[in-house]
Order: C-alpha cells, then structure tokens, then sequence
C-alpha cells in the first residue's frame, strides 16, 4: 500500500465530481449514451466514482476490482442478452475501465480495441477536457458494439443513460 496513494483517496472528494463533471456534462454524457445506444442492441453504463473508501485503499482495492464490483451492483450484467458496458472512471486514481458482459466479451472484441476506447477518454481527461473524453469514450466503445453487435435486436433502453456519480 502507498501512502502517495492513501493520500491522493483521502483528499478527492465530491466536490471534484462537481467541478470536473457539473449537470451539462451530465446531460451531455446521457445524450452520448441515448444516441449511441440507437446504432446497436448494447447497453452502456457511465459511472463515475471521486474516490475509494480508506479501507479498500488499505486492502488494496484496485480500479479495475472496483469496477467489477460497481458492474454488479449496477445490475450491468443483468440484461436481457448479456449486452452490457460499464465505462468508469476512478478519479483519485486517474483510471478508466471498461467492463464488458459475457456476450460482448466472450472473445469477440481485441483486446486492443478496448485499450484504444480507454485511451480515447484519458487523453482529454490529461488535458482537463472531461465533458468531451467522456462522450468520446461512449462513442468509442458504441463504435466496438455496432461492430460487433451484441446480441439479436434491441428490446429497449435497460439500463439508466444519466451517469452515475459515487
């Protein structure tokens, strides 16, 4: 455990979910998910965390661990076809991950694909241009469901657009 790490945990609050994402980046980032929800039958779950709790930072916690974890709580995994992407992002770590459910992941996708759809939001999340590296984020990872689409046709939006801030 670093204590650069425990620090960096302890002092992100709230407040810089606030700051770096206020209502019209919210808005903008549900309408990226609405929009590009219309060109494949996946679902994307945009959720947005300010910092870990101490204690998972003490055990070790990792972003990607985390991201599991809010996957399920989220219920990303219980679509109809298993056609679920959790995007999120860990602020305190400064860290993206994309999680992906059995359908979308089961081999299909490069792995490289998804590294570069991370990619497409940290760059401008370097430079302080959060509103525009999360929409180009949920319109990397549509660009990877509408090639490869997951699951039969749509059955409808099941899982909420508007992002989810921890």
């Amino acid at each position: 455990m670093h204590l650069a790490r425990l620090l960096r945990h302890a002092c992100t609050g709230h407040w810089q979910l606030r700051r770096d994402f206020p209502p019209s980046a919210q808005s903008a980032i549900a309408q990226a998910v609405r929009d590009c929800e219309r060109q494949h039958p996946g679902e994307i779950r945009f959720v947005i965390e300010a910092a870990l709790s101490l204690s998972a930072v003490w055990r070790g916690v990792t972003s990607r661990q985390r991201a599991l974890e809010v996957f399920a709580q989220q219920r990303v995994w219980d679509t109809a076809h298993n056609n679920g992407v959790l995007i999120y992002l860990l602020l305190a770590d400064r860290a993206v991950e994309i999680v992906a459910d059995r359908f979308v992941a089961r081999g299909r996708v490069p792995q490289a694909e998804w590294d570069a759809a991370c990619r497409s939001l940290e760059a401008p999340f370097r430079e302080g241009h959060f509103e525009a590296g999360a929409v180009a984020g949920v319109q990397a990872v549509a660009a990877i469901l509408a090639r490869y689409p997951p699951g039969p046709a749509d059955v409808g939006n099941e899982l909420p657009d508007e992002p989810l801030l921890l």
